[in-house]
């Protein structure tokens, strides 16, 4: 009430002074990477309690909370982060994910629902584990590991909470478990394809016979993921022979027996809406389908109820769905319903919102936050929200970003109507933040580094140039292999936008991003070195052919086929690495790297830094021996955040 208040009382006064400078609240970097958060909910089997993920201690643990009370309780407490944790259906015990220093090779763990008599399930540091189902009754898991051959994934069985593994599948592909029936003996599989960036297939295995029926025989890219069965098929999202990836579902015309073949089956959409889909949710013998669709970044949550019955049994879904109105607009995911179906939780997060876990009551329709992150003193209802902007690129292809306005810049102007609006005063140092992926999405979420930056004056601009996720399919493989650069294009485009729209000083305009981010603001720097007056790599790529040749061997595989063949385009490829153009660097740089990094080696990092000391450039650099793919502890934050924004300072405040 007190926040509500207070922001009641600004409007108020910009209302009647509306060329009034809006006082900015003044908050460490500390305050910022200490306000926390939660996600990851899992419901007891009673409905009761949840399992949870906060980062309270630094790292992200294993809480519990009585949902009456909402009384909260740690159980885990280690320096590394825990990935994720299952309440069993047993009730007698928690299984949780966690892998050492970054390096992503999870291992598993049992533990009683109080945290005590914690049991290591899996215990080789060399390989990685991937949580696939949880048995309704606890008494297994299924997941994929790369056990037997670091390249490839195999499917595994194990008894919990003995830890008695058995290999069920294996295969010489990535594979991961997409789904399985009530009694564990028929699997979907999904198995990503090497042909095309983006693609993957499903195929129904016999847990018990180990025979396979492919079920999604497509031509070109396609999708086909967030698998559930039902009586008579699976529920699934799919985009093949569409832009979207949407809800659906495989129906087998005779319900009896094991006949999948294609004479058999029918995939038919459910939800036709032109957005993507990124979560689905359901339980087994259940009778409502939850899913999220991405529309322009924002989350929209639905409903859907379905029913099984008839001989042959025959599973309808609703024709029309039910909208859950959020907290406000921002991003919905890592939903779960309870066993009776009463209660849908799901982690929500915005601008103004950290990340917090909600609990919808499908019986009453009401909605209630159940954790309260500590905030830190900060103000968070203070933070500057984004307004979704679209610029043009070289080729006159639309691209869309998200700009923030500086807090310290902000003036509340009387629109006709008496509306507010928010303009920026006069131009300003801008910060142009470029997602990783490619083959992801910047969204509005909660970023606490972007406020913090804001705070300090700057703006921000992310854009989702070509390639991105969330605009269709054939947008996102608008980069691949040899039109690589077009995506760098985008970005030199998003300057010359800030520049000529009014919003930025065309002098003092930075670049960062981490993962093919950080490539991103290299291949930026070295291509259109005049439009940078600094820049931050984080764990990003600067040499392409070593980065293929010492990623992880499954994920080489992944990448070639988005970024190119060592073998077929090793001259490409050598040809766009950052490394190859570095004389032509004149940006003061921050590179910015995790030693435990199995994606991106560290030594790409340290080819650049040493390749622009030699020529005499300015580089900053930071490696972290406990962190992998990013810096996520907060320890590790704290020292290096500050030395980032000092830097930026000094080089965009001359």
């Amino acid at each position: 009430m007190k926040n509500i208040s207070f922001i009641a009382a600004l409007a108020i006064i910009f209302h009647f002074c509306p060329g009034l400078k809006a006082q900015v609240p003044q908050y460490s970097i500390q305050q910022y990477l200490s306000i926390r958060s939660a996600s990851g909910p899992s419901f007891s089997p009673d409905g009761s309690r949840i399992a949870y993920l906060s980062n309270t201690s630094g790292t992200s643990q294993v809480w519990t909370m009585e949902l009456a009370s909402q009384k909260a309780a740690q159980l885990t407490k280690y320096d590394d982060n825990v990935s994720f944790v299952r309440w069993l259906g047993d009730g007698k015990g928690i299984i949780f994910g966690m892998a050492k220093g970054g390096n992503e090779n999870t291992q598993f763990y049992w533990m009683k629902t109080d945290g005590t008599g914690v049991k290591q399930l899996t215990s080789d540091p060399a390989v990685r584990h991937n949580l696939g189902v949880v048995a309704d009754d606890g008494s297994y898991i299924l997941y994929a590991s790369n056990k037997r051959d670091r390249n490839y994934f195999d499917i595994y069985s194990m008894a919990l909470p003995s830890g008695v593994e058995t290999l069920i599948y294996q295969n010489n592909g990535n594979n991961s478990v997409a789904a399985a029936n009530d009694s564990g003996s028929k699997l979907i599989i999904s198995r990503s394809q090497g042909s095309e960036s983006l693609d993957n297939d499903l195929y129904l295995i016999d847990a018990r016979t180990k025979t396979e029926q492919h079920l999604t025989p497509h031509i070109g890219p396609a999708q086909f993921g967030n698998v559930n069965f039902v009586a008579d098929g699976i529920v699934l999202a799919h985009n093949d022979g569409r832009e979207y990836y949407s809800l659906a579902m495989m129906r087998k015309r005779n319900a009896a027996g094991d006949d999948w073949t294609q004479k058999n089956r029918e995939l038919t959409v459910v939800d036709d809406t032109p957005w993507d889909v990124t979560g689905v949710e359901m339980s087994h013998y259940g009778s409502m389908i939850a899913y999220v669709l991405n529309r322009e970044g924002y989350s929209e949550l639905r409903l859907r109820k379905y029913e099984t019955g008839g001989k042959p049994l025959i599973t309808t879904v609703d024709k029309a769905a039910l909208s859950i109105d959020l907290p406000s607009r921002g991003i919905a995911g890592g939903m779960t319903l309870s066993t009776d179906q009463k209660k849908l939780a799901f982690t929500f997060s915005s601008p103004r919102h950290n990340s917090e876990i909600w609990v919808y009551d499908l019986t009453s329709h009401g909605l209630q936050k159940v954790t309260k992150s500590d905030l830190a003193g900060v103000d968070i209802y203070g933070f500057s929200a984004p307004e979704l902007v679209r610029y043009k690129s070289f080729d006159d292809r639309e691209i869309t970003a998200w700009f923030y306005a500086p807090q310290k810049s902000l003036s509340v102007t009387l629109q006709p109507g008496g509306s507010g609006g928010v303009t920026v005063r006069d131009k300003v140092p801008v910060i142009v933040s470029v997602h990783g992926g490619p083959e992801s999405q910047e969204r509005p979420g909660f970023n606490p580094l972007y406020q913090y930056y804001l705070s300090r004056g700057y703006a921000i601009l992310a854009p989702n140039v070509r390639g991105s996720t969330g605009f269709g399919k054939a947008f996102t493989h608008l980069d691949d292999v040899r039109k690589r650069e077009d995506s760098v294009r985008d970005i030199a485009y998003a300057a010359k936008w800030l520049a000529e729209s009014g919003h930025a000083d065309p002098k003092r305009i930075a670049i960062m991003g981490g993962s093919y981010g950080g490539y991103m603001t290299l291949a930026a720097i070295t291509l259109f070195p005049e439009l940078w007056a600094a820049a931050v790599d984080t764990v990003g790529i600067a040499n392409w052919e070593s980065f293929l040749k010492n990623t992880s061997g499954y994920r080489r595989r992944q990448r070639e086929v988005e970024y190119g063949r060592l073998d077929h385009d090793l001259s490409f490829l050598r040809s766009i690495s950052p490394l190859a153009r570095v004389d032509k660097v004149k940006t003061p740089l921050f590179v910015i790297h995790g030693k435990n990094d199995p994606r991106v080696p560290y030594t790409e990092a340290e080819q650049i830094v040493e390749a622009i000391r030699k020529q005499g450039g300015t580089v900053e650099y930071k490696l972290y021996d406990d962190e992998g793919h990013g810096i996520s502890k907060l320890k590790n934050r704290l020292e290096l955040y500050p030395l980032v924004a000092d830097f930026l300072d000094a080089n965009m405040k001359k």
